[in-house]
């Protein structure tokens, strides 16, 4: 087992390039002097993980020992990945190195899809279970309500496979006394996802509030953490910027701060109705994504929105910036990596700073 002053001495003073393209107005990133409490979810390491495995191959970053270590080196409080089926070194090895750096791990896992199903999810669960895991992250409803399904009624009948899925996942969740947290994914408004709580009746199922994804289903975002604030389980931190485009707007990932949500008053709702949450950062560096909602086809699953909820988003929109900036399909892998590192790092000292999430 390494030791802390061993890990710390081989990773050295991480350095970041500052010539990195950001949405805003490029700054000089702080040097992370202290550790915050707030996690890292590996999806806001893509382009750092397909470098590692350019080079060396393997599982890349988003082995669960290897995305510890980074953790621990750009000063995350935790981690939030996929854990698979551990085997008992694998278990015991994880254990201590977040006992050492005192670190918390959740996992994220897939839904059972039916019944055959059902001895993978379980198997998943135990491994997160066994390994220290507070929560187990998960999706029900793949891809974005308005590209994904076609017809309202397509859109029903994947609501009505996510309750089976939760359903069958439920009676492992309680036996392991292990938390599964439903992420808010683009998929069902407020409403509609309360419901499936409130149908599931779970104490170990729950939410995992993402604080920006609303806003592609025309929500706003501090109101979907208050609706959800109660039934957290796990959260996902994130800032978001808009800019009005024909079509409807562009919603980006930005690091925390820079954006348009309250993140202060997001936080002080969560802790409130749950003081032992944790939150993770969760940042995809990529092109701002396009939410059409002035287009016909936007409205085939969204038939009941109210106008004043379009309303307030483009008015959000179009008080935004006036031009996205370059894209970052548009610069060299290298330029990617290097963006990515600094999104992420200036969003970790941010919450350490102006979040009050300092490590305990």
């Amino acid at each position: 087992m390494v030791s802390r002053r061993d890990f710390v001495k081989s990773c050295g003073v991480a350095t970041l390039g500052m010539g990195a393209i950001t949405w805003a107005q490029a700054t000089v990133v702080p040097t992370l002097a202290a550790k915050t409490s707030l996690g890292l979810v590996a999806y806001s390491c893509r382009f750092q993980h397909e470098a590692q495995l350019r080079q060396t191959g393997g599982a890349g970053l988003f082995a669960p020992m290897r995305f510890l270590q980074h953790c621990v080196e750009v000063g995350a409080g935790g981690a939030q990945i996929s854990l698979g089926i551990l085997s008992r070194e694998e278990i015991r090895t994880i254990q201590e190195f977040c006992q050492e750096f005192g670190l918390f791990l959740e996992g994220i896992v897939s839904p059972p899809r039916d019944f055959e199903d059902l001895n993978r999810f379980d198997r998943e669960m135990q491994s997160a279970k066994d390994v220290g895991a507070m929560a187990v992250r998960t999706v029900v409803i793949p891809g974005r309500r308005y590209e994904r399904f076609q017809s309202l009624e397509d859109f029903r009948e994947a609501e009505k496979r996510a309750r089976g899925m939760l359903e069958r996942a439920a009676p492992i969740a309680e036996r392991l006394r292990l938390p599964l947290a439903v992420e808010n994914h683009k998929d069902q408004r407020n409403e509609e996802r309360l419901r499936l709580f409130e149908t599931i009746s779970s104490e170990f199922v729950g939410a995992c509030v993402d604080t920006g994804n609303s806003l592609a289903l025309l929500e706003d975002p501090l109101e979907t953490v208050r609706v959800f604030a109660p039934w957290a389980k796990s959260a996902h931190l994130k800032d978001q910027a808009l800019l009005a485009v024909p079509d409807g707007f562009l919603l980006a990932d930005i690091p925390l701060g820079k954006g348009c949500l309250n993140l202060r008053e997001m936080v002080k709702t969560l802790k409130h109705h749950q003081p032992q949450l944790n939150l993770s950062l969760e940042l995809i560096t990529r092109d701002p994504l396009v939410v059409p909602c002035l287009q016909e086809g936007y409205w085939t699953t969204l038939p009941d929105v109210p106008a004043i909820d379009l309303a307030r988003i483009l008015r959000l929109a179009h008080l935004g910036p006036t031009d996205s900036g370059p894209r970052v399909s548009g610069i060299s892998k290298e330029k990617q990596v290097e963006l990515e590192r600094q999104n992420v790092q200036e969003s970790l000292v941010y919450a350490r700073n102006d979040l009050e999430m300092s490590a305990p």
